[in-house]
């Protein structure tokens, strides 16, 4: 790659954000001043000042990295976007698509014409047109098979038969193998008629004649041994391997607990398949996690944030209606107790706090657990254990911080009584904040859902409802 096309800091694309916006604004000025202009050359005119711009955008363009490129579509409206994208060498088009966003991606993917679709598939290799492939229409996608080489074909067609989440969709089939009995000699040699290693290489791997993984030869012991000696005799013989149907999250524990760069993937009877690296992992768990942030916050997708008002109501309605459904509950509640607050009104005063540290226990509990399922460390049969630490956590809590609150409400009410409930009421709303913090994810995980899907809107409904009934019951018994 091209020194000019280093990865910048981010500030770096902040400023060149700004220049690609001052470019089409300045583009705009000039062609809105030039149509206002009447005269025999109008026309050539205006096609060459748009020509001078197209020309300084495109060499701004040509400069930056593809993840770059994907930072400045990201952050444009979709006019300026589409602008920006024809503006893109075609050549460069699958690895910029392979960076954006997928709502972005889709945009971009409607603006380009099937030929052109295929034109950039086949600069991929199958594992990234794979990824691309769920956005693409189904015609292009037969058009792209026509048009790979057989092996190609058939790596494509196993990379689409694995499941999203699967090591088998982070893997690439970019490999250098060898054989056991060959000598670092032979290797060295072998290695060097490549133009350059697939990137992140860092091991190679052995295989014997039915292409089995025998072993792994780190590249750093290679370059330090006698080259006399056989692969066989330095080799790592059981290394770090990763099955294609193994769930993604478990490539991510392995490159964490082992500081892998690249792992084999192997079928079931042992036969190398390809290798996972580093970078995969990498955005596997940067993806995993905005969605993760964004299910909790109850957003079915990624959202472009200049989607069209209608396409961004699609995609929070089902979560605000729950909202809605669970706000009139809680609504309700409060209305059950209209007449202890009416001669009460320091309970309106102080129910909010009952149910806001509540919900923040909650969240926090719902944090520990879903993290916990997510890395494998919690197995869904041992949830008790998980109930009886979380409910006595949320007890010391409770007496804790409710007696604070109770005590500060005994000195502005001036009573005993109503302290002891505030009290009462925070200790016993925590322990419903714990008890469904852990069941809200472990029951989702039971039912093969994602656990953070719309988490925190669930017990922020359970914390608001539970905490107003129990603070006003308390009151309504023991206060009126």
């Amino acid at each position: 790659m091209p020194q000019a096309l280093e990865r910048k800091q981010l500030e770096d694309l902040q400023q060149d954000l700004h220049s690609v916006r001052s470019l089409l604004e300045r583009q705009h000025i000039v062609l809105s001043l030039v149509e206002r202009q009447s005269g025999p050359n109008q026309d050539v005119v205006e096609a060459l000042k748009r020509k001078q711009h197209e020309v300084e955008l495109r060499t701004k363009l040509d400069s930056m990295h593809p993840a770059d490129v994907a930072y400045i579509l990201e952050a444009l409206p979709l006019a300026e976007r589409l602008t920006v994208w024809d503006l893109v060498k075609a050549e460069r088009d699958g690895e910029i698509l392979l960076e954006v966003s997928d709502a972005v991606r889709e945009s971009l993917i409607r603006d380009m014409a099937p030929t052109e679709l295929v034109a950039a598939a086949e600069g991929l290799d199958a594992d990234e047109i794979a990824d691309l492939a769920p956005d693409l229409p189904q015609g292009v996608i037969d058009d792209i098979f026509r048009a790979l080489p057989v092996e190609e074909r058939e790596q494509l067609r196993a990379a689409m038969s694995y499941p999203e989440n699967s090591v088998g969709a982070l893997m690439d089939f970019d490999v250098v193998s060898i054989r056991a009995d060959v000598t670092l000699e032979v290797a060295t040699r072998y290695m060097r008629r490549f133009d350059e290693l697939p990137d992140h290489t860092d091991q190679i791997f052995v295989v014997d004649r039915d292409e089995s993984l025998k072993g792994v030869l780190p590249l750093a012991k290679l370059i330090v041994s006698d080259l006399d000696r056989s692969v066989g005799e330095i080799m790592v013989n059981e290394p770090v391997s990763l099955r294609a149907d193994d769930d993604a999250q478990e490539a991510v524990q392995a490159f964490e607990r082992y500081d892998l760069v690249s792992a084999p993937v192997i079928d079931q009877q042992g036969k190398l398949l390809g290798r996972v690296t580093v970078n995969a992992v990498v955005d596997f768990i940067r993806d995993k996690s905005e969605n993760e942030a964004l299910a909790q916050g109850g957003l079915r997708e990624s959202e472009d944030i200049f989607a069209s008002v209608w396409g961004s109501i699609r995609n929070r309605w089902r979560w605000l209606a729950v909202n809605l459904v669970t706000a009139f509950i809680a609504s309700r509640v409060i209305g059950a107790f209209e007449g202890a607050i009416r001669e009460l009104v320091a309970l309106a005063a102080l129910m909010p706090i009952v149910a806001g540290i509540g919900g923040n226990s909650g969240n926090q509990t719902i944090t520990m657990i879903v993290r916990a399922l997510a890395l494998g460390q919690v197995p869904l049969e041992r949830a008790r254990k998980l109930f009886a630490k979380e409910i006595t956590v949320a007890m010391i809590n409770g007496l804790i911080w409710g007696s604070i609150l109770g005590v500060l409400a005994s000195v502005l009410y001036h009573s005993l009584s109503l302290g002891l409930v505030m009290t009462a009421a925070m200790t016993l709303n925590l322990v419903l904040a714990a008890v469904m913090g852990v069941m809200i994810p472990v029951t989702m995980a039971r039912l093969g859902r994602d656990p953070a899907i719309g988490s925190s809107v669930m017990i922020t409904a359970v914390t608001d409802s539970g905490g107003f009934f129990i603070f006003l019951g308390l009151a309504s018994i023991f206060l009126l």
